[in-house]
């Protein structure tokens, strides 16, 4: 029950910020991000759309961006929309394997309905599919289906790969900015953040979601993320965004 009361306390916080978001930077949104958020699933914090405008605006290089976990797209198609206001061509990479926590292991279904969890993940995944296409259909992203370990198995080994659309892409190299949204645990999330640096560009972005709920041990990592000396804190707004300022 832990677990879900963490779940409910990210959708209802989140929802709290896209409503009325107390956050000091200013407010980038749009018509599109308007109506994209009425359509397009997905839980945002509001002060996520300037961290997201500022990296991209500031890419070091024409090196990719990725985003680890995607959901229904939202944040895909987000980045998308920022890469057009800004005139970016970098490739948008993604990865997610829509794997979701049952928390009941003797019960297949979603909580006390007919809804299978398995029926659950091929609804979200075509969602994702669905929205891509409609939102961000002049710049499909690659979405590898892997975890975020599979997916840095697959780069650091630089692996030709196919996307969820069967696009081939070939895989491997540095990053311009990366999206940390997938696993919200401090080991995950550390692992995730270890795999980023290792491909990261001086001047390249991170953005870690969630970085400010108690609830979540992505949290934890934040300082530890300033400690190493080789990330400046750019903003919290109220989630970290940090550029790499060393090798």
């Amino acid at each position: 029950m832990a677990n879900l009361r963490n779940l409910l306390s990210r959708a209802f916080l989140k929802a709290a910020f896209t409503v009325d978001p107390p956050h000091p930077h200013p407010n980038v949104s749009d018509d599109f991000i308007m109506w994209l958020c009425f359509a397009n699933a997905g839980m945002l914090d509001n002060g996520n759309l300037y961290l997201i405008d500022h990296a991209i605006q500031h890419l070091p290089s024409a090196a990719p961006i990725l985003e680890i976990g995607s959901f229904c797209g939202l944040s895909a198609n987000l980045l998308t929309h920022f890469k057009r206001k800004h005139a970016r061509k970098n490739v948008l990479v993604t990865c997610d394997k829509w794997e979701f926590e049952n928390l009941d292991k003797n019960n297949p279904r979603v909580g006390q309905s007919p809804v299978l969890f398995s029926d659950y993940k091929s609804f979200v995944r075509e969602s994702y599919l669905r929205n891509i296409q409609l939102f961000s259909a002049d710049d499909l992203p690659f979405t590898i289906e892997a975890t975020s370990a599979e997916f840095f198995a697959a780069w650091k080994a630089r692996q030709q790969a196919r996307d969820v659309l069967a696009r081939p892409i070939a895989l491997g190299g540095p990053l311009s900015f990366c999206y940390i949204d997938g696993d919200h645990g401090y080991s995950g999330a550390k692992q995730d953040f270890l795999d980023c640096d290792q491909f990261l560009d001086p001047g390249g972005f991170l953005l870690f979601d969630d970085s400010t709920v108690p609830a979540f041990g992505v949290r934890e990592l934040m300082p530890e993320v300033a400690a190493t000396g080789r990330y400046k804190l750019v903003a919290t707004n109220p989630n970290h965004l940090f550029q790499k300022v060393g090798t």
